[in-house]
């Protein structure tokens, strides 16, 4: 009996160990893609802003950028996973002209000028970090903060809504969770079953009472469409959800054209009405 405890223990012990191989191989090979140089600014496009630092839980420095507005809303930003923030540029401008909202986007550890090496953990942890940040502005109202998260962006923002309730989430092309990805590129293998629980927003999402809107291409090849209704469905009321045909996965907002920016200026205005008694705490 006592073999078959020690087979048993020592079988267990062997899959948590290939889970952890796994988890940290997939990490570094298909879901963080940084780059280091920033290649233009918000001054490049007349906008402007200002450098920021600051300081994560375990004592990173992160880096950058806040855009004032012209209105009291603030869009705080959760960028995808490849790139740095000098990638959402044109973006950044479009969102100051378009919707006027403050903006504040920043790199996760190891993107642009942020120092470290990106990981799940880490993604939650610099997310907190940018929130306390914005939230010590004496210049921001910090009840009318959004959470605007774009691709794996979008998983680091439902799951510090779920702690850190925004005025609002707006998540663009988005996927339920690591494990129904996994299924997805590989279809014919059971690594969904050791990714389960990782960057699982199709659960986290369930404790979210904040105005929810989800926008997605139905053209979209890296995240299938699929993916974005699943997550809509499991979000609470009030929520939306907006279909933009004929764009794909990175351009949402020049693809999307009406689609997108009216939908947004719509989910904008409908938040004047909306109660911000749970403010980020």
């Amino acid at each position: 009996m006592n073999t078959r405890v020690t087979l048993a223990a020592g079988f267990i012990l062997g899959l948590v160990v290939v889970a952890f191989v796994f988890w940290s191989q997939l990490e570094k090979r298909y879901i963080f893609f940084p780059t280091a140089a920033i290649e233009q600014t918000p001054g490049d496009f007349g906008i402007e802003y200002e450098e920021v630092f600051f300081t994560t839980g375990d004592g990173l420095n992160l880096h950058g950028w806040y855009l004032p507005g012209t209105g009291d809303v603030t869009w705080l930003w959760f960028h995808g996973n490849g790139g740095n923030i000098s990638h959402r540029v044109e973006e950044l401008a479009l969102f100051r002209h378009r919707l006027g909202v403050n903006q504040f986007i920043f790199d996760y550890r190891g993107y642009g000028r942020s120092p470290g090496t990106p990981s799940e953990k880490g993604t939650y942890q610099d997310a907190r970090a940018a929130l306390e940040y914005l939230t010590s502005r004496s210049d921001l109202a910090p009840e009318k903060i959004v959470y605007f998260g774009r691709s794996l962006g979008a998983a680091v923002a439902v799951e510090l809504a779920a702690s850190k309730e925004p005025l609002a989430l707006v998540l663009v092309a988005p996927f339920s969770s690591i494990s129904d990805m996994a299924k997805v590129a590989f279809p014919f293998t059971p690594f969904h079953l050791l990714v389960r629980g990782r960057y699982d927003s199709i659960t986290t999402i369930r404790q979210i009472h904040r105005p929810v809107l989800i926008l997605h291409g139905d053209q979209d090849a890296t995240v299938p469409l699929s993916q974005g209704k699943k997550l809509f469905e499991a979000a609470n009321q009030p929520k939306r959800f907006q279909l933009l045909p004929g764009t794909a996965h990175n351009d949402t907002y020049i693809a999307g054209g009406g689609s997108y920016w009216d939908t947004l200026n719509e989910f904008l205005a409908s938040l004047k009405d909306s109660p911000t008694d749970s403010s980020p705490n």
